[in-house]
């Protein structure tokens, strides 16, 4: 089996049926269209609001058979997303059936609020696959789908901080290591760095879409830029965007030997 993730969504499928997967895997996060559809795609709990609910809507055709399943959410020294089972987050139901055009809501919440770190766990609901044959009695391909939906668990007093922890250039890529020194979540929404040269002419650009990163956790973006571009630059400028309106700046002075692989 092959699995695919973007933004909380899984597909699985075959191996033989790759293409089929990548048409599927194109549609956006918050719904399968023709299929069924999961509200609100972000859960935010607190002290004073400990539980919330999730509308899943069957918009296909056919009957569906979904399953939760509760997961903290961690990153590791790479940044890279961690999931292990939970019993913190609480659910129910945890089996659905919804027939065609039929919504049902499933009531999520905590055992213990958060106090100084905010808590982050995704509650997963998935298709449970049903056999399926064609006319002529052969098996069909079966597509499973499955949303991770973030569930934040404020603290008593969010204190978002960032730091652009290094920037490096190493043979020609640049490396910006970027940290989460607060107590909260932010996304990053953008890393952009910009080359240019002594008259102030640009001479290079790159924009990197970014993701999650949890409080405390590290990620290091990388950045190749061409031998030719980078032995033209005189500095460089790398930009970090957050959607916590925190806006992370670096200068970085180009050694021309740190252009050369």
């Amino acid at each position: 089996m092959l699995s695919f993730v973007r933004g909380g969504i899984t597909k699985s499928i075959s191996p033989w049926f790759f293409l089929v997967a990548v048409c599927f895997f194109l549609f956006p996060a918050e719904g399968h269209p023709g299929q069924w559809r999961v509200a609100p795609v972000m859960i935010f709990l607190d002290q004073q609001a400990k539980s919330s609910v999730v509308t899943v809507v069957n918009e296909g055709e056919d009957t569906i058979h979904l399953q939760g399943k509760a997961m903290e959410w961690s990153q590791d020294p790479e940044g890279k997303d961690v999931y292990q089972e939970t019993k913190d987050l609480i659910f129910f139901p945890r089996i659905l059936m919804l027939k065609k055009g039929e919504q049902k809501i499933v009531r999520t919440g905590i055992r213990q609020p958060a106090t100084s770190k905010e808590k982050t766990y995704r509650l997963f609901i998935e298709e449970i696959p049903q056999p399926k044959k064609d006319t002529a009695g052969a098996s069909q391909l079966t597509v499973t789908v499955r949303f991770g939906i973030p569930v934040f668990v404020n603290p008593l007093k969010a204190e978002p901080v960032a730091e652009l922890a290094s920037v490096t250039l190493t043979k020609g890529v640049l490396g910006a290591a970027v940290g989460n020194t607060g107590n909260v979540h932010f996304r990053i929404t953008e890393i952009s760095v910009t080359g240019k040269n002594g008259s102030g002419e640009e001479t290079f650009t790159e924009k990197l879409n970014g993701w999650y990163l949890l409080a405390g956790a590290n990620r290091t973006y990388s950045v190749t830029i061409p031998v030719e571009k980078c032995t033209a630059t005189e500095h460089l400028d790398i930009t970090v965007s957050t959607d916590s309106k925190i806006t992370l700046n670096r200068q970085l002075n180009v050694d021309k030997s740190r252009c050369l692989p």
